[in-house]
């Protein structure tokens, strides 16, 4: 079956870069649309970013967006998200999620997505 994995999380200060990776597997990942989401502490989770299947389309919420960036490797069957110019703010749990790809009219990059990481901690102290 479909599993994702996140890895690359970690502890950095104000101002500094992290790249998280998803690594997916369990089927094509040529033919799935990928997003990044996070929760905060005391938070809901909110959507981050989306990349289209074959990467034609890319979208950001308001708050990442210029300082984020989403990408995917059909050959490596990996979607990275960079983060720059990290924020106390951005201090979340970041989750990868996939689903099957859409029709351009039927795609919505918030989702609803089918299979979901269990997500890696990014700590941004101030």
């Amino acid at each position: 079956q479909v599993q994702l994995r996140e890895s690359g999380g970690g502890l950095v200060q104000a101002g500094d870069s992290l790249r998280l990776s998803c690594a997916y597997s369990g089927g094509s990942f040529s033919a799935v649309d990928v997003a990044w989401f996070r929760q905060g502490p005391g938070k809901e989770r909110e959507f981050v970013a989306a990349i289209r299947w074959n990467s034609m389309g890319t979208y950001y919420s308001d708050s990442v967006q210029g300082r984020f960036t989403i990408s995917k490797s059909n050959m490596k069957t990996t979607s990275y998200l960079q983060m720059n110019s990290l924020k106390s703010e951005d201090t979340a749990v970041y989750y990868c999620a996939a689903k099957s790809r859409s029709i351009s009219s039927a795609y919505r990059p918030q989702g609803p997505y089918d299979y979901w990481g269990q997500g890696t901690q990014v700590t941004v102290s101030s």
